[in-house]
């Protein structure tokens, strides 16, 4: 029996290949259907670490000064396990004029200040006859997600069943969210804007659009004059933060952890503005529209992943809460818990830029590297050493240098000689390799923990990932240099000056809790809550369909008090706004001011448990928006709340 927090043993992969070519979706089918992919015998660091390349633009008018971008999601085939090893059905972002463009992870998009992004983002999960796919992953119809099966009166809500039901296989609904962005609401991807493709085969009486869908396309059209079409909605990026490291990524409501998990993510890089450095002082280039073959980048974008195979090269995601903790009934109608929802999912094979456990040749110069965490579950601890299979934890040889996190630049650069990285937080670092002899190999390893985080050292208070798989990355080889190297050194950088908010008229209690089954309170969790406090202090727990708790007022600068009440850290993402994290106190103890590496603006803030973190934020855009943990299990049963502004 695999207990409470303990990772599924599944499978491994890594190599990439643009095939955009529809293919059939496979059918569901339990875990014992065909065997797992041992991870063990995947070779590592055989295939080169791919840089994404640049989004192709859509053109569009000239004179309206805007970037256009025609988006869609596919499913394809790519070589994501090294050669000689199956290719794996994925799902991606491509632009649908190029399409060649499709890809896990997607292509970046490169966004300038004070230029607005608008993307014109299609569901194009459909066969080749114009037919649904249904999902690749086994999907819990008894959580509180999209359900569009019970039609316009019953979407997004928690169907009701007499039985257990099987996983749901109908067509699949999507919508886009630009993490980190700062827009009005029709445009931020909200949870219940969700939409399917437009298929000839819908099912009769399904809902094809979600609860918010209408609404927010009637914004839209009056804000900006575009309509929406079937199986698409049009969203509009202002451009106006500080420069940062943004990414995008599905969002639908109760299906998130599945087609993220997928393969729908991708970087949104915001550059210039009065909080961006001039050429020349970072490492660069990084990819550019036309670009030449072979263009060596010293800026690049790294989206760390865990993942799962079967043995014929499909992922595996668990098909039923039994993978998690050994639980195998009864489920409905006899109990509460979900049959298929597992409360974490940690995969034990590493994937960086969509291949599993890459190699990359450096050159002794420094390089930026953009990290984003894009786990589900999995929090990160990074470092470099000479010896993927050292004795763990293991002696850095090479230091970052983070110059900046979600919000764009720190204050002042931090050295640091282990990136921890939540679920979706990003680290923007430098890493001089400029001292390194020629023929060196390094390793960029993992010693984040193969179960949920819950704070502390790798070693003392819990054990690092498995040195042999989920605790290596990636392979640095060092070469020649082939050009000389002009930027600062980053103990030297200057780096753009950071704007503190205003004093805050309110303070939010909230809180974040656990809830076990009311049948069988042995088993649990049930599923995680949001929430607040009452006057006692005890958690008040909400879930999604509550009646809305925080309002702020337009304009409002507020501090926002997280009581987690859980064993577990969570990664809090909260949409619309770029916050400063304040300190974090536990009960009897002194407060404790951010971490060097999270001033700034960040727009996720790890909740380390029996704690308060306290942020501050203003909330300057009206209109309905979302919190939630972004533990993308936890988000997609109940641990994420709206809050409207205004």
């Amino acid at each position: 029996m695999v207990t409470r927090r303990h990772v599924v043993q599944a499978a491994a992969g890594g190599m990439l290949a643009l095939l955009p070519a529809v293919t059939a979706a496979p059918r569901l089918r339990t875990p014992g259907d065909k065997g797992l992919l041992d991870p063990r015998t995947v070779d590592k660091y055989v295939t080169r670490l791919v840089v994404p390349s640049t989004m192709p633009q859509a053109g569009g008018a000239v004179a309206d000064r805007i970037d256009h971008y025609m988006i869609g999601v596919r499913q394809f085939q790519q070589q994501v396990l090294p050669p000689g090893l199956p290719a794996t059905t994925v799902w991606g972002y491509g632009s649908t004029l190029h399409p060649r463009s499709f890809h896990y992870p997607a292509f970046t998009i490169e966004a300038h200040f004070g230029t607005p992004v608008r993307v014109r983002w299609k569901n194009q999960l459909l066969d080749h006859k114009g037919g649904y796919l249904p999902h690749l992953l086994p999907v819990d119809p008894t959580l509180h997600w999209a359900n569009p099966a019970g039609g316009v009166s019953a979407r997004d809500t928690r169907p009701g069943f007499r039985s257990t039901p099987g996983p749901y296989s109908g067509p699949v609904p999507i919508v886009t969210h630009l993490h980190g962005g700062q827009n009005t609401e029709e445009s931020d991807g909200y949870t219940e804007a969700w939409y399917l493709p437009g298929a000839v085969d819908l099912p009769k009486g399904y809902a094809e659009v979600g609860s918010f869908y209408e609404e927010f396309k009637g914004k839209f059209e009056d804000r900006f004059g575009d309509t929406w079409g079937r199986g698409e909605a049009v969203f509009q990026y202002a451009n106006t933060e500080r420069a940062s490291t943004f990414w995008f990524h599905d969002h639908a409501l109760g299906v998130t952890r599945l087609n993220v998990y997928a393969g729908l993510a991708g970087f949104y890089l915001l550059r210039g503005g009065p909080a961006d450095l001039p050429d020349g002082i970072l490492p660069g280039p990084a990819p550019r529209a036309g670009d030449p073959p072979g263009r060596k980048y010293y800026e690049i974008p790294l989206v760390i992943q865990d993942r799962s195979f079967h043995v014929d090269g499909s992922l595996f995601y668990p098909a039923g809460r039994a993978a998690f903790d050994g639980f195998k009934g009864p489920y409905i109608p006899a109990s509460d818990i979900p049959p298929i929802w597992s409360p974490e999912f940690f995969g034990n094979t590493m994937v960086a830029n969509g291949r599993t456990w890459p190699v990359l040749q450096v050159e002794p110069r420094r390089y930026r590297f953009r990290l984003l965490n894009g786990c589900n579950s999995r929090y990160l601890i990074l470092k470099i050493v000479t010896r993927s299979l050292a004795r763990r934890p293991a002696q850095a040889v090479i230091s970052f240098w983070q110059i900046g996190n979600e919000g764009g630049f720190l204050p002042t650069p931090v050295r640091r000689d282990e990136l921890l990285i939540a679920p979706a937080e990003r680290a923007d670092v430098i890493v001089d390799f400029t001292s390194v002899p020629v023929g060196t190999e390094l390793y960029l390893i993992n010693e984040g923990p193969d179960k949920a985080f819950q704070g502390g050292k790798a070693g003392s208070d819990f054990s690092p990932a498995d040195p042999a798989t989920t605790g290596q990355v990636i392979k640095l080889t060092i070469g020649a240099l082939t050009t000389p190297d002009t930027t600062a050194p980053p103990s030297q950088l200057s780096l753009p000056s950071v704007e503190p908010l205003g004093e805050a008229s309110r303070i939010r209690r909230l809180s974040l809790s656990e809830q076990n089954s009311a049948s069988l309170p042995h088993v649990g969790p049930r599923q995680l809550l949001l929430g607040t406090l009452d006057r006692r202090g005890a958690a008040v727990p909400r879930r999604w369909d509550d009646p809305v708790t925080e309002h702020p007022a337009l304009g409002a600068t507020e501090i926002w008090e997280i009581h987690n009440l859980t064993k577990d850290a969570h990664p809090i993402h909260v949409h619309e706004v770029q916050f400063e994290v304040l300190d974090r106190q536990r009960t009897g103890h002194a407060a404790r001011p951010a971490e060097p590496w999270e001033r700034g603006f960040k727009d996720t803030v790890v909740a380390y448990p029996g704690a308060v973190t306290r942020l501050k934020a203003t909330f300057d855009r009206a209109g309905q928006y979302v919190w939630h943990c972004h533990m993308l299990e936890h988000e997609d049963n109940e641990m994420m709340r709206p809050y409207r502004v205004g």
